[in-house]
């Protein structure tokens, strides 16, 4: 139903040019150039693709300690979403604690685009790390549900309270777990006793008849369901 777009992409840390040579040539076979393997100002050597799958990644040589993980989710506002990355930021601090904002670069005179909007954005949720840009330029895409993110929750309460923040303003409910929120990031909101329970062959056919019909999950109706 969904296909991958550069809205969200992957920036990969490689710390020697030795690895990020290997990975651009691996990734590049069958896919397709966004910006040329070179040096920019950011970086002795970054290229971003899309890989013969369709997924999208920024391929970057620099200090893994800078980021925190290897792999780190972009995500891209462009057309009538630029504008909104800051909007999006206080969003996102604001639900997921603890959080917060590592740094803000911004467009400056001699930039190919709107003097201050966010060039890249660099945030924390929990121990997650996460980048956010905004283009004005002229792009053939938008960020779609093929790539979404998991929160696993341990109680009820957590799972309405991530559902209730995610959705609300022009959030909608999509079905299984699944929301879009605002800005049209797709989450899918999960108890943890359907993660386990669904390893379980004997227990995964009851699980998943009871989730269908939910928006919303309810774990004391998936927890009934295993019991049965």
């Amino acid at each position: 139903m969904y296909h991958h777009s550069p809205g969200i992409s992957f920036f990969v840390t490689c710390e020697t040019q030795e690895e990020t040579d290997k990975v651009w040539k691996a990734l590049v076979v069958g896919g397709s150039v966004l910006m040329p393997y070179d040096q920019y100002p950011w970086s002795k050597k970054y290229g971003w693709l899309n890989d013969r799958f369709g997924l999208s990644w920024q391929i970057s040589v620099g200090k893994l300690t800078d980021v925190k993980q290897k792999f780190v989710p972009s995500v891209m506002f462009v057309e009538q979403k630029f504008g909104k990355v800051e909007a999006a930021l206080n969003f996102y601090l604001e639900i997921f604690q603890p959080a917060s904002l590592q740094g803000i670069a911004r467009y400056e005179e001699q930039d190919p685009d709107e003097k201050g909007r966010v060039k890249h954005a660099q945030f924390y949720l929990g121990d997650n790390t996460f980048m956010m840009m905004e283009s004005s330029l002229p792009h053939q895409f938008d960020i779609t549900p093929a790539v979404s993110f998991i929160i696993t929750c341990e109680t009820q309460k957590e799972i309405d309270y991530y559902w209730d923040k995610l959705t609300r303003g022009e959030g909608d409910e999509v079905q299984c777990g699944w929301l879009y929120d605002q800005f049209g990031l797709s989450w899918q909101v999960v108890p943890s006793v359907l993660t386990e329970g669904m390893k379980d062959p004997e227990k995964a056919p009851k699980l998943t008849a009871a989730f269908l019909p939910m928006k919303k999950l309810d774990i004391a109706v998936l927890e009934k369901a295993i019991k049965e």
